[in-house]
């Protein structure tokens, strides 16, 4: 079998500890399997900066007939489509592929490496998985070129779909083999880990209550024994991919930093995904300090009280104040703490952004300007399909969080290009 990340197609695109953890997730559900997996990842092209976050090589492609009002440069992130078709060669011949993907609205990836597979292995059954297929099942099966598509969780589905291509999958034993025990071409110098699926929140932005039907948290000594590995084995920089991280602190994270500390595990921790911060109490912002958290973002999204209350109950300023006061009481800088900040929810007007900014400059944090992408499926979707400004027929492709509010909403280009300008400035002081 052979396992792809697929290229993206994005005006912008930066590698912020991006593995493909889903794909990596379906490798090790398969490793109970008599199958032989091999795997090529299109994004494993990058330029390397602090932390091992980086830049993806890139190529200019001309964009979809719905986004050329933008005047922007649409581009093609990862390796060269003459390396792809070499790695195809060279790794084939294959029984089957399967094809993962991220962002909903990068699906032109998808059906590029679905077209370059078919153009040199015709008769070979593709299944695609990820998010797209999950929330957009027509689109990704009248657009997307696959065979079939496999919707939520590999384990759900996914021997079935294979078994239905004629293929006979035998069990070698019962026990699954950890993702990164397997070998995968770009895993090194960091690690991505989840200590749990889900989340107990409903925002209604986001879609994680759609993909995992309840939160559900790995217990501490499993935890562990991932973390121990990643060190032992040379890695060292962690990325927490959990919606959740925090929830349920004394029980679990709490637990986990006190191992790290106590074995002395010398690791930088990182989280890229929004943290809660009514968790964050003195005791946790001092091990999360003392065991190596180098970087990590709060979830605050917008300052406006009756928008916060609306979009789920999050956060509040005063979780958010006391959050950044432990922080920085225990030795963290600005230039470990962001703030979510975004701009392009509904009838949200620019002053309210505007606003935000202010409040988190008196914090001195980081900012992190963010635009609203809107997700098949959440409650804000329905809130714009009852607008009549999108419906359940929309290409995916105009969600694209960097263009969004430009189509949607009419913010002036100048305005928003002097916000992001200001923030730019202000978080590298």
């Amino acid at each position: 079998m052979l396992l792809v990340n697929p290229y993206i197609y994005d005006f912008s695109a930066f590698n912020l500890w991006a593995y493909p953890l889903g794909l990596l997730k379906t490798a090790e559900f398969l490793s109970k399997y008599e199958v032989e997996i091999k795997f090529i990842d299109c994004l494993e092209t990058i330029k390397y900066k602090d932390y091992y976050v980086g830049k993806y090589k890139f190529e200019r492609v001309d964009k979809p007939a719905l986004l050329k009002p933008i005047k922007r440069i649409y581009k093609r992130y990862g390796i060269s489509e003459e390396l792809f078709i070499e790695k195809l060669k060279s790794q084939g011949p294959f029984d089957i592929v399967l094809i993962t993907s991220i962002m909903t609205y990068w699906y032109p990836g998808v059906q590029r490496v679905i077209e370059l597979i078919k153009k040199n292995y015709k008769d070979i059954p593709i299944i695609l998985g990820g998010l797209y297929p999950t929330l957009y099942h027509q689109h990704a099966i009248k657009q997307s070129g696959a065979d079939a598509i496999c919707i939520g969780r590999c384990e759900d589905s996914l021997d079935l779909l294979i078994n239905s291509f004629g293929f006979n999958l035998k069990k070698k034993t019962h026990q699954i083999t950890p993702f990164y025990k397997l070998s995968y071409p770009n895993l090194r110098h960091y690690a991505p880990l989840i200590t749990s699926s889900g989340c107990p929140f409903n925002c209604s932005y986001c879609a994680s209550s759609i993909l995992n039907k309840s939160f559900q948290q790995r217990s501490v000594d499993d935890v562990i024994i991932d973390i121990e590995w990643f060190y032992n084995h040379g890695f060292s920089d962690i990325a927490f991919y959990d919606d959740a991280l925090l929830v349920n602190p004394e029980s679990h994270i709490k637990e986990i930093l006190r191992y790290v500390i106590k074995k002395r595990l010398n690791l930088n921790f990182h989280c890229p995904n929004g943290l809660h911060a009514k968790y964050i109490d003195e005791e946790l912002a001092e091990l999360m300090w003392k065991s190596g958290f180098k970087t990590l973002t709060l979830g605050f999204e917008t300052v406006n009280t009756q928008r916060q209350l609306e979009t789920g109950g999050k956060t509040t300023r005063d979780n958010l104040t006391a959050a950044i006061s432990n922080l920085i009481s225990t030795g963290f800088t600005k230039q470990n703490i962001g703030v979510y900040l975004m701009y392009g929810l509904i009838n949200q007007p620019i002053e309210e952004v505007k606003e935000g900014i202010a409040f988190l400059k008196d914090l001195k944090v980081k900012i992190n300007l963010t635009e609203y992408s809107p997700i098949k499926g959440t409650k804000m979707w329905s809130q714009l399909v009852d607008a009549g400004i999108l419906d359940d027929h929309t290409d995916p492709i105009v969600a694209n969080n960097t263009i969004f509010s430009e189509l949607f909403w009419g913010y002036p280009v100048e305005t928003i290009q002097r916000l992001k300008q200001e923030v730019k400035e202000y978080n590298s002081q």
